[in-house]
C-alpha cells in the first residue's frame, strides 16, 4: 500500500521509448517495466492495466484488489473511484502524459482516540505534461481542477474544507551538480475550513471558520536525486523477502550513497490573502498571512530556515483592555533556523554500520557517537532579522545561541523604535486602569538597561553564557549559577561522625 500511489505511476515510466510504435507488445513491455516500481502483482490483481488506445496507452488504476485485501487483512475501510493517465512516447524519448478525471475516495479505521472517517472528491480535474526518464521528472506539467471538498471527523473534532477554482504548474531541469532543478507553483480560489472541536471528556466546545479568497503555494528545489529515489524503490520492490534483503544489504548500501545529499535546497512557501477566521471569541483576520520553509539536504553545514509573514493583522477588540489596543501589533515577520547542521557524516556513518543481520542492526552505542559528530561541528540555533511592529513602533531582534559543553549560550539583540510611546501609554493609562499602573515601572527599568542609538533606537544586546550569568548591554542583570562540587558533598558526608 506504501507504493501504490498516483505519482509512482507516473514517474516509473523510466523505460525508454520503444520506437515510436504503440502496440500490444509495446504495452506488454511498458507493463513490465513498471512492475519493477510497483510489484509484479500490482499488475497481476488488475490494480494496474496497460492497454492500446488510440495512439497512445492507457494507464487504468482499479483499487479495489488493493480494497479487497486491506479489507481482509485490516480493521479499516478504504474506497477509491478508479481512473486512467493516458502516456505517449514521443520522438526525442520523452512521454506525454494527460488525464482527465474527477477522482474520490473515501477511507475508515479505528485509531488510538476512536473511529476515524476521511472523503474527498475533486471536480473536473485535468493534467498533461512530458516526463523525461532520464530525469525522472517532468519538464513541464500543468493541472487544474473545478473545486475540491473533504470532509474528515475522529472522537474530538470534525472538518469541512472546501476550494473553488486551482491551477498548479511544474518544470525541472537537469542540475549542474546532478540531480534536477525544479519549480512548482499552486493557485486556489475560496479556500474555506469549518472546524468543530467537541470534547467530551473535557465538555469543551469550540467552532472555527477559515476562509481566504486565494491561497497560493510555491516551491524550489535545486539537485533533486530523482533517479536515486527510484533506484531505491525499485530495490525495495525487489527485495521484499527478508532473507533476500539481508543477503542484499551491501547493494542497498551502495543505493543510499548514491542518493545522498538526497537534495542540495527545497525551499516552499504558503501564502494565504485577506483571511478571516470566525470564532466564539470574536473575528480575527489579516490581509495576508504566510510562512516559507527551507532547508539543505545532507550536508555537512547544512541550514533550516522559517518564516511567519503575517500583514494588516486584527483581532476582536474584547481580547485586550483598551489601553492595550495601541500597542497590539499589525505585521510580523519571524525568522529563525539553524545553521552548521552536520548530518552528512552522520548518515555516512549510519550506512557503513548498519547490519541487518543483527538486532539490533546498529550498534548499542552507535546514537552516542553520532551525537557526539553532531555537536562537533558547533550547531546552532538562529534568530535572523525579525519585526513586530505597528503604527506607532517596531521591535527588532536577530541573534543565535549555541551549546558549547551541551550548554546554551546565547547573543540576542533587541532594539525598538517609539519605546517611548509605549511607556507613554502606559503612564497615560495607569491615571484610571490599576492593571496598566503595574506594568508602568517594568517598562521604566526595561529602558533603563537599554542603549540609545543615533538613529533614535533603544538597544538591548543580552548574552548569557553558559554557566548561567545573564548580561544586558555589558551590566550583570544574573550572576553565575553556584556550582556544586559533588565531591566535597560526598567527603563531607563520609568524616561526619
Amino acid at each position: 500500500m506504501n507504493r501504490v500511489l498516483p505519482a509512482v505511476f507516473v514517474l516509473a515510466l523510466s523505460a525508454p521509448a520503444f520506437g515510436q510504435t504503440v502496440n500490444g507488445e509495446g504495452a506488454k513491455q511498458l507493463s513490465e517495466n513498471l512492475s519493477r516500481y510497483i510489484g509484479k502483482q500490482a499488475i497481476d490483481s488488475g490494480f494496474l492495466k496497460v492497454s492500446v488506445e488510440g495512439d497512445a496507452y492507457k494507464l487504468a488504476v482499479d483499487f479495489k484488489p488493493v480494497v479487497d485485501l486491506l479489507a481482509t487483512q485490516h480493521s479499516f475501510k478504504v474506497d477509491f473511484s478508479p481512473y486512467a493517465f493516458l502516456v505517449k512516447p514521443r520522438n526525442n524519448g520523452t512521454w506525454d502524459v494527460s488525464a482527465d478525471v474527477s477522482p474520490s475516495g473515501s477511507f475508515e479505521f479505528k485509531g488510538p482516540e476512536g473511529q476515524q472517517s476521511m472523503q474527498f472528491s475533486l471536480k473536473d480535474s485535468k493534467f498533461t505534461g512530458v516526463y523525461d526518464p532520464e530525469l525522472a521528472a517532468f519538464t513541464s506539467a500543468t493541472q487544474s481542477i473545478a473545486g475540491m471538498t473533504m470532509n474528515s471527523q475522529d472522537a474530538m473534532q470534525r472538518a469541512k474544507v472546501s476550494t473553488g477554482a486551482g491551477t498548479a504548474t511544474m518544470r525541472a531541469t537537469k542540475a549542474a551538480k546532478g540531480g534536477v532543478d525544479f519549480t512548482a507553483t499552486q493557485k486556489v480560489a475560496d479556500f474555506a475550513e469549518a472546524l468543530d472541536f467537541d470534547d467530551p471528556k473535557s465538555g469543551l466546545k469550540f467552532p472555527l471558520t477559515i476562509k481566504s479568497p486565494e491561497l497560493s503555494v510555491n516551491a524550489t528545489g535545486k539537485g533533486v536525486r530523482t533517479k536515486p529515489f527510484l533506484d531505491l524503490l525499485a530495490f525495495a520492490v525487489a527485495n521484499e523477502d527478508e532473507a533476500k534483503l539481508k543477503a542484499n544489504q551491501a547493494q542497498l548500501k551502495s543505493l543510499l550513497l548514491a542518493a545522498l545529499p538526497l537534495w542540495e535546497r527545497i525551499d516552499g512557501s504558503y501564502r494565504l490573502k485577506d483571511l478571516t477566521v470566525e470564532s466564539p471569541v470574536g473575528h480575527f483576520g489579516a490581509a495576508e498571512l504566510g510562512t516559507s520553509f527551507g532547508t539543505d539536504g545532507i550536508a555537512q553545514n547544512g541550514a533550516i530556515n522559517y518564516t511567519i509573514k503575517a500583514a494588516g493583522l486584527t483581532i476582536p477588540q474584547n481580547l485586550v483592555p483598551a489601553w492595550g489596543t495601541a500597542l497590539l501589533p499589525t505585521d510580523i515577520n519571524l525568522n529563525f533556523g539553524g545553521a552548521n547542521i552536520n548530518l552528512d557524516s552522520m548518515a555516512k556513518k549510519a550506512i557503513e554500520a548498519f547490519d541487518l543481520n543483527r538486532d539490533p542492526p546498529l550498534p548499542a552505542n552507535f546514537g552516542e557517537t553520532l551525537a557526539a559528530d553532531f555537536m562537533a561541528n558547533t550547531p546552532k540555533v538562529v534568530i535572523g532579522h525579525s519585526t513586530v511592529k505597528n503604527g506607532e513602533m517596531e521591535i527588532a531582534m536577530e541573534g543565535e545561541v549555541t551549546f558549547p559543553g551541551m550548554k546554551p549560550e546565547a547573543n540576542v539583540t533587541i532594539d525598538i523604535a517609539g519605546y517611548d510611546k509605549i511607556v507613554e501609554s502606559l503612564q497615560a493609562a495607569a491615571k484610571s486602569e490599576p492593571e496598566a499602573a503595574q506594568y508602568v515601572p517594568v517598562a521604566l527599568a526595561i529602558k533603563g538597561f537599554g542603549k540609545t542609538l543615533p538613529n533614535g533606537r533603544i538597544e538591548w544586546v543580552v548574552n548569557g553564557k553558559p554557566d548561567g550569568s545573564v548580561t544586558v548591554n555589558g551590566v550583570m542583570v544574573k550572576p553565575a549559577d553556584p556550582v556544586v562540587n559533588d565531591e566535597a558533598d560526598d567527603s563531607k558526608e563520609e568524616t561526619t561522625p
